[in-house]
């Protein structure tokens, strides 16, 4: 089957430890993500949530893989969009690297679905998502438009 995938590529100005912290602790998600925080024990076969403001969990999946400040795998499902959903879980991947003083950060999303929508939506937010990331981590302050959940959704 053919599938779809994206996949972005980030140095940032931290170690591996921070940036960790930055990917899983809902006290640095609230700030970059849209006021959104994660929900798991993270451990292999644990499952997690992505909750929104308003109580809803946003994305699910399971933890697949776990190495901390290194590797993260894990499914993700839509739950806020019916259309979104019904495509199935897709998977995320988090790969950290020292590189001098920065870590690079590679980060796939991929589903086994051609022309794949949950892709093609993602990928026009996951951009300024982690360029948002790399700003608090880089200057303790996140980008204003990924700062706040959008009213409406």
């Amino acid at each position: 089957m053919t599938s779809s995938q994206f996949t972005y590529e980030t140095y940032i100005r931290t170690t591996p430890e921070q940036l960790w912290r930055a990917l899983t602790e809902p006290e640095f998600t609230r700030q970059y993500w849209a006021e959104t925080w994660p929900e798991s024990t993270w451990e292999p076969g644990a499952s997690w949530r992505l909750m929104i403001p308003d109580g809803r969990v946003g994305d699910s999946g399971q933890i697949l893989e776990i190495e901390p400040c290194r590797r993260l795998v894990h499914t993700l499902q839509v739950e806020i969009d019916d259309a979104l959903r019904a495509e199935g879980p897709s998977r995320v991947t988090y790969e950290l690297e020292p590189v001098g003083t920065s870590v690079k950060l590679t980060f796939k999303q991929e589903i086994d679905r051609p022309d794949s929508a949950v892709i093609a939506t993602m990928s026009q937010g996951w951009p300024h998502l982690l360029a948002s990331l790399k700003s608090l981590l880089e200057t303790g302050k996140a980008l204003e438009e990924t700062s706040r959940w959008p009213e409406g959704h």
